[in-house]
């Protein structure tokens, strides 16, 4: 019986590793939420709460390892800043390439929306950012990186990949074919975040292009972010009728065949790419995809 918990090294498998983790965000995010309530606290604080409580979870179990915090993918400096700029601007190329495909199918035009300017702009890429941190570093943080750990990349992103998918189940609009559309496309846009931590042992890459991604499809070009968005874009889309499919409709181009095409095109590439050669300590995983 001990097999099933205890690795032929002695120490825990990673996989109840991972699920611990979760255990303890859970148990976390509860005791937060009661003391909220207890205290009077509106427990709107967002997703920055969310994202500290990831954080707190994963310090906690890499302490129980004897590991770095950094060993996560968080090592400040020169480069972590760059690739989490040059992610930032890759997410934005990926909508943006997806949005024209669709204007060009006659699928929408742009109109300027009123009243959006560069403050509106920066205050959303702060909300996005929180976005980005708080997903990645349960999706692309620890618990996926144990099972990449011990069952390999392929099996880390394959499970990985259909639990952020069903994560997004309970968004508006998920209904119909664009369920299909839009489960299909957010699992592969795991495996594409998953590809970017993969190739550069860093989180920076992920958290970049999850910002750019969502600020440039929510507060740039006005479409639906995973079908959920109070965020005004500074341009706004005029559907033409074509089927949702097509356009994504009001879920988002997340729930378009086009950006299925694209992210099909982008995890090719960096299935290709042979990386950065890693930005973490000797310390962290040094498992990667062939």
């Amino acid at each position: 019986m001990s097999k099933w918990f205890i690795d032929e090294g002695g120490t825990l498998r990673s996989g109840w590793k991972a699920l611990g983790f979760l255990l303890l965000l859970m148990g976390l995010g509860f005791l937060t939420s009661l003391g909220m309530k207890v205290a009077g606290v509106h427990p709107g604080a967002g997703v920055w709460m969310g994202a500290g409580l990831g954080a707190l979870a994963s310090y906690l179990c890499l302490r129980l390892e004897g590991r770095a915090f950094s060993s996560l993918g968080f090592l400040p400096g020169r480069r972590w800043l760059l690739e989490c700029l040059a992610g930032t601007f890759g997410g934005i190329l990926i909508i943006l390439v997806t949005a024209l495909l669709v204007r060009g199918l006659d699928g929408f035009h742009w109109e300027r929306a009123a009243g959006v300017g560069a403050r509106q702009l920066l205050a959303s890429a702060w909300i996005f950012l929180g976005v980005a941190f708080n997903e990645e570093i349960i999706a692309r943080g620890y618990p996926f990186q144990r099972v990449v750990e011990g069952a390999g990349p392929w099996v880390g992103q394959l499970v990985f990949a259909g639990l952020f998918a069903l994560g997004h189940w309970g968004n508006p609009g998920m209904h119909g074919a664009t369920k299909l559309w839009a489960t299909l496309n957010i699992g592969l846009a795991a495996i594409l975040l998953g590809f970017c931590y993969l190739r550069t042992r860093s989180l920076a890459l992920p958290i970049g292009v999850h910002l750019g991604w969502n600020w440039a499809q929510g507060s740039l070009l006005g479409f639906g972010v995973s079908g959920t968005s109070d965020i005004k874009g500074a341009w706004m889309p005029v559907f033409h009728g074509r089927p949702a499919w097509l356009t994504g409709g009001a879920f988002g181009l997340e729930a378009s065949l086009i950006c299925t095409l694209v992210c099909g095109a982008v995890i090719l590439w960096l299935w290709r790419w042979r990386g950065t050669g890693g930005t973490v300590s000797a310390d962290a995983s040094t498992a990667s995809v062939s």
